[in-house]
């Protein structure tokens, strides 16, 4: 990397630089909660109507604690029924919308822009990611992306499935995808730069170095955490502590496990929904197909409470034995999940 393109990505960097490293004062042990100091700073929330709300690490942005997960509207089947299930969710307080340019063939797209005329894109904040490595392949989902959702910006754009250890290379190399992405930060398309992956926590940490090095801080990261997570190659242990220390937005995913951990019968989705809210995160993504499963999102949250200390080692004393190997993490352990590892073309 050259310098001007060293400053130009400390330029578009909207949070700043931080030290990469464990914060060990603020950190998490498998029962502890963060301090107050760094759960205050990271997540202040407000609650409104029905939903609760929190700041977007260092953005300012305030967004729903529940963020409607972008691969599942695209699941159900017909455009218009997913179209009143997005309005229904923004209607009744949740303004996170997460998506991806390969989810479903455009589709997600799709569907959620038609969702979101009418209005429903000023009350959102909209969140998208791409798969590409090259910036050619970056540059090319970007405009797609703007075109299928059809909106002249997009709030939030994430690097997507971090998963190889040579990904956080590609993405910085000169002709790497960041060097789109910047460009397009820029020229006013996006606004905030973030990544996400689902493998291991040592990957997460290499692409935090790997931006550190170029004088880069992402605004967002996601992550799996959940029951399952903070016993078995834990996220939640290993990259939480560096995110909160940088005050870097905490994307929660996989809250559920994609209905597996449901499957190891120690825990309830309302359970599995407080255990991540209860994190220091400004946003739980959850899949949500239909309006039963959107009401079950809202009941987590009316019923939500800060968890004790006693409560959090409760939940994950039942949940210990059944997580150890990973057999409820699927997106761990197997490429079932991988898509960039089965549409290799994607990364350009």
């Amino acid at each position: 990397m050259n310098i001007n393109r060293r400053n130009l990505l400390k330029v578009a960097s909207a949070t700043g630089m931080a030290a990469i490293g464990v914060a060990a004062t603020e950190g998490y042990s498998m029962f502890s909660q963060p301090t107050a100091q760094a759960q205050t700073r990271l997540t202040s929330s407000q609650t409104r109507d029905n939903m609760l709300y929190r700041t977007l690490g260092r953005t300012g942005e305030k967004v729903s604690i529940i963020g409607l997960g972008g691969y599942h509207i695209g699941k159900i089947k017909e455009e218009q029924e997913s179209i009143r299930l997005i309005r229904s969710a923004i209607d009744r307080g949740i303004n996170f919308m997460d998506n991806s340019w390969d989810y479903h063939n455009g589709r997600s797209h799709r569907w959620m822009g038609a969702a979101l005329k009418g209005g429903y894109r000023q009350k959102v904040f909209l969140m998208t990611k791409l798969d590409g490595r090259t910036k050619a392949a970056a540059k090319q989902q970007i405009d797609e992306a703007l075109k299928d959702l059809q909106v002249d910006h997009i709030d939030l754009v994430q690097h997507h499935e971090i998963l190889r250890y040579e990904d956080p290379d590609r993405v910085f190399a000169p002709g790497g995808s960041m060097e789109a992405v910047v460009e397009a930060q820029k020229a006013g398309k996006i606004r905030y730069v973030g990544f996400t992956g689902h493998k291991h926590p040592q990957i997460h940490l290499r692409m935090l170095e790997a931006a550190a090095q170029q004088g880069f801080q992402f605004d967002t990261v996601q992550m799996p955490l959940n029951v399952m997570d903070a016993h078995f190659r834990s996220f939640e242990h290993q990259v939480l502590p560096v995110l909160v220390k940088q005050q870097i937005g905490v994307l929660g995913m996989k809250s559920i496990g994609e209905a597996y951990i449901l499957r190891s019968n120690t825990v309830s989705a309302i359970e599995c929904l407080h255990y991540t809210m209860n994190l220091p995160t400004s946003v739980v993504i959850t899949g949500i197909d239909s309006m039963e499963i959107l009401d079950q999102a809202f009941e987590a949250v009316r019923t939500f409470q800060p968890m004790t200390q006693t409560q959090v080692a409760a939940l994950l004393s039942r949940t210990r034995t059944a997580a150890e190997q990973g057999l409820y993490e699927r997106y761990k352990t197997t490429t079932q999940n991988d898509s960039t590892a089965q549409n290799p073309a994607w990364l350009g």
